[in-house]
């Protein structure tokens, strides 16, 4: 899983749209649903995996997908948003996500703007 972006919110913010894409066609997601969270980490690797992995902790409880993310970082404290919709009719499960892993986790900045990766386990 990789998600690029101008700015390293945004990278993670395209890997959650990459993950959900992997679930379903995010396109198709509405927004009906808001999700909101802080988490605490240092390490933007770490981050990665947390964010990643919170975002579908909260679609599981709350029985939802998402399909529009936000990610703003004030030092080590992190503020996600998701919003999303529970499954309906019209939404076409695609493989199911288990969880972000350390695997081949690598967050970085290079002229074209920041990377951030890990293999997610299905």
């Amino acid at each position: 899983l990789v998600g690029r972006g101008a700015s390293l919110e945004a990278a993670f913010e395209a890997a959650a749209r990459g993950l959900f894409a992997l679930m379903v066609d995010v396109a198709a997601v509405q927004p009906r649903q808001h999700v909101a969270f802080t988490f605490q980490e240092s390490d933007p690797e770490l981050a990665l995996v947390e964010w990643l992995n919170r975002l579908l902790a909260e679609a599981r409880t709350r029985r939802l997908v998402f399909g529009r993310f936000q990610l703003r970082r004030h030092g080590e404290r992190w503020e996600g948003e998701a919003w999303g919709e529970p499954w309906r009719p019209g939404l076409e499960p695609g493989v199911e996500v288990k969880g972000a892993t350390l695997t081949m986790l690598a967050v970085r900045q290079d002229a074209q703007g920041w990377e951030a990766r890990c293999v997610v386990d299905v």
